[in-house]
């Protein structure tokens, strides 16, 4: 059946991972929580192990048999475990959002011969497949995405649950936020610059605040010299940012008991994507707007769904051999490959991902 695929990571995206990949491949999902193995196993045809992945000799163990290995480990063990997959020569798609320049690893991963597709999740992901598809087939004067999981019924700031690993969420609003005016980097404290912004979609009327968090990452290289403003915005419920600094304040960020979501949470996942400039010598305005909904049947929020679906969509063009780049690829690479991006669409729309295209 298919290939073998080896999913690193069990937690709420990597489950998603699995199980989709699952329906065309023999997937194995490796992990040290016997919980989150045991859900996959009992609801879906895919083999579990039992491993201890901060260990580099249990992940090459777990993953010799491996024609595709994913990685959806948390992000403060996803460098070392990105380099322990290309030392043992295998092809990865990786979602583990960590603060290290994977390109660092490009001569080992060309070196080794490996394919190694790096942040293929919603934002990063698809806003960068976006850019890199339209780079080449536009002047794009200003590039802006706006993302965000919010939770239904919890409006208040105080009630602001993280939407996936919240190790990962404070480090967004710790982590010093880059973007691009006037082709210079400028860099501002996370949270910075608020601004309010209105969204009407799927019948809600959402006000939200959007403020700086270092979203743009490898777009600041990638698109380099070619797109002269990029900006990536993080939205929450307003009052957000004057909770998190009382929180910094505090010198107590978080509680991994209370600042997690229940499995039943009714949330959703927003992700706007906007383009602005010329094509063919007249303006154009280009804009993708998703909305997306938890899935209560297999209980995977949406931000695992968004985030998971957009992997498997790139795990799927690297796996029918659609995307054959050797060496770290960010996902801008992805999107100028002819095919990869339409693929990577129709195959989210396909596990009702669907993004809204506008333009004028």
């Amino acid at each position: 059946m298919g290939k073998q695929v080896v999913v690193l990571g069990a937690g709420r995206v990597g489950k998603v991972i699995a199980a989709d990949l699952s329906k065309n491949h023999a997937v194995t999902a490796a992990d040290l929580n016997a919980a989150a193995l045991e859900y996959l196993a009992a609801r879906f045809p895919v083999t579990t192990r039992v491993t201890d992945l901060k260990d580099p000799q249990a992940i090459s163990a777990a993953i010799a048999p491996a024609d595709l290995v994913v990685c959806a480990v948390p992000g403060f063990m996803g460098f070392q475990t990105l380099r322990t997959i290309i030392e043992n020569g295998k092809d990865v798609v990786d979602i583990s959002f960590f603060a290290e320049d994977a390109l660092a690893l490009d001569a080992l991963a060309k070196s080794k011969g490996v394919i190694a597709a790096v942040d293929c999740g919603l934002a990063p992901g698809n806003s960068d497949f976006i850019a890199g598809y339209y780079a080449d087939k536009m002047e794009i004067a200003d590039f802006q995405f706006l993302v965000g999981g919010l939770h239904f019924g919890r409006t208040g700031p105080n009630g602001y649950l993280p939407t996936f690993s919240p190790v990962d969420v404070w480090e967004e609003y710790v982590r010093p936020a880059r973007y691009v005016r006037n082709h210079v980097v400028v860099t501002m404290p996370a949270l910075s610059e608020p601004e309010l912004v209105e969204f009407n979609v799927a019948g809600h009327n959402l006000t939200l605040e959007a403020f700086n968090t270092d979203g743009l990452r490898s777009l600041i290289t990638t698109m380099k010299g070619r797109i002269p403003n990029m900006k990536e915005l993080t939205l929450r419920y307003p009052g957000h940012i004057a909770y998190i600094e009382e929180l910094k304040r505090t010198g107590q960020p978080w509680h991994p008991d209370t600042w997690k979501p229940g499995d039943d949470e009714t949330e959703f996942t927003l992700l706007q994507i906007n383009l602005t400039g010329k094509m063919n010598g007249a303006p154009k305005k280009i804009s993708f707007t998703l909305f997306a909904g938890y899935d209560k049947e297999n209980q995977f929020s949406s931000m695992s769904r968004t985030t998971g679906m957009t992997c498997t969509g790139v795990a799927r063009c690297v796996l029918d051999g659609n995307f054959t780049r050797k060496g770290i690829s960010p996902p801008s690479y992805v999107g100028e490959t002819p095919g990869c991006l339409d693929k990577i669409l129709a195959h989210q729309a396909s596990r009702g991902i669907v993004f809204e295209k506008k333009e004028s």
